[in-house]
């Protein structure tokens, strides 16, 4: 088997929640060694408690990691984590504004014990400039300040936030590009980098289409459901069929054709209100009826298979249930049936990010919390239970 691609790469994980968890995650199913540091109660989702909806991301977003504590408020923890950093690649954090350096273990102050060190950081607004930087943020306010809720939902309706917390997701992303891209730029170097990433940054290209739709007529338009943001593209939308639903889209002139004969009306391609992109987008209600009138006669898998063996983009809508089912990525190993010890057979999420010739390591249950903190302490800095004990009675660790 060929070596994983960042085999060697040594990092401390002070992830919380999404962001820097799945950072994290990303990092590991690429080889790396990560070490997770919590506090002594554990990070905020581990210390929702088990058995409850935040078992499953917990464990899926830390699997692979070493799970180690430290109560960073102590002096001696700081003195631990500084002697770490000098044995480490990667420091990735998405604290809030200004808690490392709170505690003296800022970018600045790290970086001059391990110039080689990678500091990573991921907050709401980043962290380095703007009148922003030591605001709070999460995904919900996120997908607020950034106009994505001002964009999202029906015409006439209230600004909605996905239920995908995408926002976190995205900058988890990027926090792993970042820190890639400094390691590779080491190389070269020979000096670390602080990467500061910006979940707002983060977000802000998504809306590409809606600000282009915006530049385009001159001012906000409203929100228009599963429709295009501009209705400039149809059939572009969400179509009932006997089961369900499905999603459709004809972004080229030559897909409506492909639509038309899916749906066994080719003359629908001569008719004057179809004739292009913007006909169809003035008759768009005309549009979404027609097809609507055809989807509603078939099942979700037959309206897939006519549409792609035509060559028209389309899927159905599936439930949570189905997608934890998804045959397709069940075959590409992307999901995994496995049993969880808190709540039974799951589905479980692989790295996406994947090699021809190297398959991501084995996903193993997450660790108990603290349940590497001897071994790892003992490890890379020499304790004894003596010194393991001492830190435990001056609730250093657990």
């Amino acid at each position: 088997m060929n070596q994983q691609p960042l085999t060697g790469i040594t990092v401390l994980d002070f992830g919380q929640v999404y962001n820097g968890p799945y950072c994290g995650f990303l990092l590991a199913q690429a080889g790396a060694r990560v070490i997770k540091i919590e506090s002594l109660i554990g990070e905020t989702l581990r210390a929702r408690g088990r058995a409850t909806a935040a078992t499953y991301p917990f464990s899926s977003l830390n699997a692979n990691k070493e799970c180690i504590t430290l109560n960073i408020k102590t002096s001696e923890a700081q003195d631990i984590i500084k002697q770490l950093v000098m044995k480490a690649d990667v420091l990735v954090q998405n604290f809030a504004p200004g808690t490392m350096e709170k505690y003296g273990l800022g970018s600045e102050h790290l970086r001059a014990l391990n110039p080689q060190l990678v500091y990573a950081m991921g907050t709401g607004y980043g962290s380095m400039e703007g009148p922003y930087k030591d605001y709070l943020g999460m995904d919900i306010t996120l997908q607020a300040m950034s106009g994505v809720m001002s964009s999202t939902g029906e015409e006439g309706g209230p600004p909605l936030k996905t239920p995908a917390a995408f926002v976190d997701f995205l900058a988890g992303v990027h926090l792993y590009s970042g820190i890639v891209t400094a390691l590779y730029s080491r190389q070269q170097a020979g000096v670390g980098a602080t990467v500061d990433i910006s979940m707002q940054d983060c977000v802000f290209p998504t809306l590409s289409t809606v600000i282009g739709s915006y530049y385009s007529v001159g001012h906000e338009l409203p929100r228009s459901g599963s429709r295009h943001p501009s209705k400039a593209i149809a059939p572009y939308n969400v179509y009932r069929a006997l089961d369900g639903h499905v999603a459709i889209i004809c972004i080229r002139e030559g897909h409506w054709l492909k639509m038309c004969n899916a749906m066994g009306q080719p003359e629908l391609v001569e008719d004057e209100r179809f004739v292009n992109m913007k006909s169809r987008s003035t008759n768009i209600d005309e549009v979404d009826r027609i097809v609507n009138a055809w989807t509603g006669q078939h099942t979700r898998e037959d309206i897939f298979r006519i549409t792609q063996k035509n060559g028209v983009i389309c899927a159905p809508v599936q439930t949570i249930p189905e997608s934890l089912q998804d045959k397709h990525m069940l075959a590409r190993g992307s999901l995994l049936k496995r049993d969880n010890p808190e709540i039974g057979k799951i589905s479980q999420f692989q790295t996406p990010i994947r090699f021809k010739d190297i398959p991501p390591p084995e996903i193993h249950d997450v660790h108990d919390l603290s349940q590497d903190t001897n071994q790892v302490l003992t490890e890379m800095l020499n304790l004894t239970e003596a010194d393991l004990e001492v830190l435990r009675s001056k609730k250093v660790i657990t």
